[in-house]
């Protein structure tokens, strides 16, 4: 099972100094308990901020081999700068596309990244996936499944587990990743409905 943390220095305690710095802790437990894939979601930082925290999170994740993958939030510069192991992007028309983020990859003499995309309709899905080689998503996250949240509150329902299951066969061979609401207790009903893994804020800042 893959499991996919992402990343919200506001669900810590203290200022600007002290929430970057207690991520960076956690980061180093996602490293030891074996976790998949750090998404750095940090959207309102500004550029330097975010890659000099990128940066303290790579030291971090270092401490395991292999080391969990950190993918950065929509921000190609970013990850390149770092050499981060990949971007997540959104499905949404318009936005930078993963065959794009290979291609600046490659043009910066780095490794083929990887690329997670959000999902959350079918339609959603078949954007993200290509037949043509090297065009398509890594991986995919798919929800919100169980609810959407904003901050410490529900704000919606998910879509469910059929929606998943049809997403999973729509996404082959692409892994999905359940997100939205995933707990301890609903991630074997995920899997079940064909999920590769889970992703979740939450479950894993715990």
């Amino acid at each position: 099972m893959l499991r996919y943390a992402i990343t919200d220095r506001t669900r810590f305690a203290g200022d600007e100094q002290e929430r970057p710095a207690a991520l960076v802790r956690n980061a180093t437990r996602w490293a030891a308990e074996g976790l998949d894939f750090i998404q750095l979601r940090e959207k309102d930082l500004a550029a330097g901020a975010l890659a000099a925290l990128a940066r303290k999170l790579l030291e971090a994740l270092s401490t395991r081999d292999p080391a969990p993958r950190l993918l950065v939030n929509s921000r190609a510069d970013v990850a390149i700068a770092v050499a981060a192991a990949g971007v997540h992007l959104t499905a949404a028309p318009g936005e930078l596309m993963p065959g794009q983020v290979r291609r600046l990859y490659a043009a910066a003499g780095l490794p083929e990244p990887i690329v997670s995309v959000s999902c959350h309709t079918l339609d959603d899905v078949a954007r993200a996936v290509s037949p043509e080689p090297g065009a398509g998503a890594s991986l995919i996250l798919f929800g919100p499944v169980f609810e959407k949240r904003t901050g410490t509150e529900p704000i919606a329902a998910g879509s469910g587990l059929d929606l998943l299951r049809s997403a999973c066969a729509a996404a082959a061979p692409t892994p999905v990743l359940a997100l939205g609401g995933v707990t301890g207790a609903n991630t074997a009903a995920c899997l079940a409905a064909g999920a590769a893994g889970i992703a979740a804020i939450r479950l894993f800042a715990q």
